[in-house]
């Protein structure tokens, strides 16, 4: 799918266009898959990965520069998951609600903040893996699945009477939330990443000078937002089915 910006009165000839739609597609055996995605994430978990193995390689008892720096994320992320999550069940999901975080965080600053344009591709273009809907639902996915667990590791199968609390009316209702869940989280993180890379493109072909600066920094901000966003609800849900019964 293509829209074009800017035409000339000469037809078939175009000034500037944003595309949306495109990919570069794999074949792995069976299996199709979107090659940017797959791409860019796996550079944006290389680079957490080693920026975790840099900043907790050498520990000292008094925390210094990247330690300092690593330490301060572990207990901004620890709180995110023991303000949503009973103080008992908390740790255990830290993992968990940290990696969501860091992983959509690190995907959506490098398609903001890399010139990925740069590098051509025999189709499509590289850019943040959550402006991938395929991306967005599989996450979502792993958080229904993972509020799932800790609601029957903690309760049983007695964990699916509350279908039918207060009362079997309700049944259609508590089935359809488990549905509304991972399409309201995966919808709202790729359209507003997908809405601020298109904005600013927008921008940028308008006027390429200086303009498009304070849109890209207010789309860093917003980006931040729908990380942290995305986190707190998957363990305010994991929170919920560890504490409903």
């Amino acid at each position: 799918m293509s829209y074009n910006i800017f035409t000339s009165t000469m037809p078939l000839f175009t000034i500037s266009s944003v595309e949306v739609g495109k990919h570069l597609y794999w074949k792995i055996q069976n299996n199709t898959v979107h090659g940017q995605v797959f791409i860019v994430s796996w550079f944006v978990i290389i680079i957490l990965i080693s920026t975790s193995f840099l900043g907790t390689r050498k520990l000292n008892r008094i925390p210094q520069k990247m330690q300092n720096f690593m330490e301060f994320i572990f207990e901004f992320l620890q709180d995110v998951a023991k303000n949503q999550i009973h103080e008992l069940h908390y740790r255990s999901w830290v993992p968990y609600t940290a990696t969501i975080f860091l992983f959509i965080l690190g995907s959506n600053w490098a398609g903001a903040l890399i010139p990925w344009k740069l590098i051509k591709l025999p189709e499509g273009e590289l850019a943040a893996p959550t402006n991938d809907i395929n991306t967005t639902v599989a996450l979502a996915l792993l958080t229904s699945l993972a509020y799932f667990y800790a609601g029957f590791s903690k309760h049983g199968i007695s964990y699916f009477s509350r279908y039918i609390h207060p009362t079997p009316i309700l049944l259609p209702i508590n089935i359809l939330e488990d549905f509304t869940k991972p399409l309201s989280l995966s919808f709202r993180l790729f359209g507003n990443v997908l809405a601020d890379e298109l904005v600013v493109s927008v921008f940028t072909l308008l006027v390429p000078i200086l303009l498009p600066l304070p849109v890209m920094i207010l789309g860093l901000f917003a980006s931040s937002i729908q990380a942290l966003i995305f986190s707190t609800l998957s363990a305010a849900y994991i929170g919920e089915a560890i504490e409903s019964h």
